[in-house]
């Protein structure tokens, strides 16, 4: 399994967040939301802890993580109109079809939509490692 197709089984199999229980709890919530944020802006997320290779995510791949989860989606026949038709012809014609891309996507409680949650599902991994970059960039 690629590290994509793991993200999509962590991702459908996603539990609700713990109750935060520490201040360390805390910044890395804030650090995966900030960063998805930034994924869902179309901009690169990376950052670099000392003597190590940088680490991130790029547009590139959390766009290929969203068009494996909804072909994935369409595969299944979760999609039940032709919402990907719609999308493809209204940005055609330069416009968006939001109802497509909420039938495309599925339901979400998340603040940023189904979105934030494939984008926490490939930052989230990454956070432990962001929060001590920050941490030592803040000690130079």
């Amino acid at each position: 399994m690629n590290p994509l197709q793991l993200a999509q089984l962590r991702l459908e199999r996603r539990l609700p967040p713990p109750v935060s229980e520490s201040p360390q709890d805390d910044a890395r919530a804030e650090w995966i939301y900030n960063a998805a944020e930034e994924l869902l802006r179309g901009n690169n997320v990376f950052f670099q802890r000392r003597m190590h290779a940088p680490q991130g995510v790029t547009a590139e791949e959390f766009a290929l993580a969203v068009d494996e989860y909804v072909n994935n989606r369409l595969a299944d026949s979760e999609v039940h109109t032709p919402a990907l038709g719609w999308l493809l012809i209204t940005a055609a014609n330069g416009s968006s079809d939001k109802t497509a891309v909420a039938e495309l996507l599925g339901n979400s409680d998340h603040p940023l939509g189904k979105l934030g949650e494939i984008a926490e599902t490939l930052l989230e991994p990454l956070a432990d490692d962001a929060l001590i970059a920050q941490s030592e960039d803040a000690k130079l």
